[in-house]
């Protein structure tokens, strides 16, 4: 894969298409997977409704080991390179998120994983040979607060023995390797309630086979998410990424590049919304003349192609000082935020340029539809990241 860009020290009054040659191969490739093959995998049982196709030529493209460094096979782009993937995707009318924990959660590895670690790991990941596509975090009863996770790892003369419980862990069951945050020691036994946290990278296809079980949950959305139960899994002692109990400063860590990674989709829904919006306005015509004519029409797209340029800018700002290696928490929180509000906004004002016709499934506007309100609650909710601005941006009180 191509890795030249037009992006340098002015990315950020740069509002061109940074990375045109990436975007061009991404939008051909995208080109063979068209909204009927997205709108069959939703009739399919959600056991088999995985992308599986569309996976396997992102992989064999070298687009999902994009980020992994090229001595260890990958193509060493900067996080604003994936950004560019996942949003053309978005932009194509595909759904990125079907590979994109691959693109974050090896940087955990990358960065806290040991020489030996990574040897064995990111070779194969970039290569395809293993996925990495399970983040387990979230649980039933601590939901946003991940201090309060039960899932418990208990070491033992030759590892681990993990007993728990972890849901809307999404492509579960299409990894080999999972991503898992499990307490090392109990949250009444530590100082403060983030500490006693680790992270492990664990064999799925193993795990399966000593008392993991991986369960499909049918949303309204395609995005293959599950629950998955431990009971008394033995991990081997390597499967912990580095220090015991400080795996929630990791998760942490890599979260800044989720951020920026899940906002850069959100911008590609935008753009496909507006570009659909105003194709529809331009030919639909009502009362001898086209519906995009009418200020009740043409005013929301542009208000809401208006917010998408602005958010599209905080996007490339957070991407830009995460690669520069700056302190990006606020500008990853923001154009993560501002994103999915511009994404939203977008979405309905196709939707209300569609009129009846955007229920229609052949016409993939209610399909997209539903991937932009779902970017309004996850992977992080906009009340968390409004409590980080509130706090550490604007100093006021912590609000929880």
């Amino acid at each position: 894969m191509d890795q030249t860009s037009n992006a340098g020290p002015d990315i950020l009054v740069n509002t061109g298409n940074d990375y045109p040659e990436i975007r061009e191969e991404v939008t051909k490739l995208c080109e063979r997977f068209p909204g009927k093959y997205w709108r069959d995998l939703e009739e399919e049982p959600v056991e088999s409704s995985y992308p599986t196709e569309f996976i396997d030529e992102l992989t064999s493209a070298g687009y999902l080991g994009a980020l992994v460094p090229e001595e260890y096979g990958g193509s060493g782009l900067p996080v604003r390179g994936g950004a560019v993937i996942l949003e053309t995707i978005n932009t194509c009318g595909g759904s990125a998120a079907a590979g994109h924990a691959q693109m974050y959660t090896m940087g955990t590895v990358l960065r806290h994983g040991n020489d030996e670690q990574k040897q064995r790991y990111l070779p194969k990941i970039a290569s395809g040979e293993l996925r990495l596509q399970a983040f387990a975090v979230t649980e039933p009863t601590s939901g946003s607060d991940t201090t309060q996770i039960k899932t418990r790892a208990e070491k033992t003369a030759d590892g681990y023995i993990v007993n728990g419980q972890k849901v809307w862990t999404s492509r579960a069951l299409h990894s080999d390797l999972m991503l898992l945050l499990a307490r090392t020691t109990p949250l009444d036994k530590v100082e403060k309630r983030h500490q006693g946290i680790s992270t492990f990278l664990i064999d799925l296809n193993e795990a399966q086979k000593n008392g993991c079980t991986i369960r499909p949950i049918d949303a309204m959305i395609n995005h293959n998410t599950t629950e998955v139960f431990f009971d008394n899994v033995p991990i081997p002692a390597d499967s912990l990424i580095g220090e015991e109990g400080k795996g929630f400063r990791y998760i942490l860590d890599g979260m800044n590049a989720e951020r920026c990674l899940t906002a850069s989709e959100a911008i590609g829904n935008g753009r496909y919304f507006i570009d659909k919006a105003v194709a529809y306005a331009n030919e639909r015509v009502v009362f001898n003349r086209p519906i995009g004519q009418n200020q009740a029409i043409q005013f929301p797209i542009a208000q809401a192609h208006a917010q998408l340029e602005a958010a599209d800018l905080m996007v490339r700002k957070a991407t830009a000082m995460f690669d520069a290696g700056l302190p990006c928490g606020a500008e990853a929180n923001m154009a993560r935020l501002l994103s999915s509000e511009a994404a939203w906004a977008c979405a309905e004002a196709c939707f209300t340029t569609h009129g009846g016709f955007a229920f229609a499934r052949e016409y993939d506007i209610e399909r997209k539809w539903r991937e932009a309100r779902l970017s309004r609650i996850a992977p992080i909710s906009p009340n968390l990241m409004l409590s980080f601005i509130g706090q550490h941006v604007l100093g006021m009180p912590k609000s929880y």
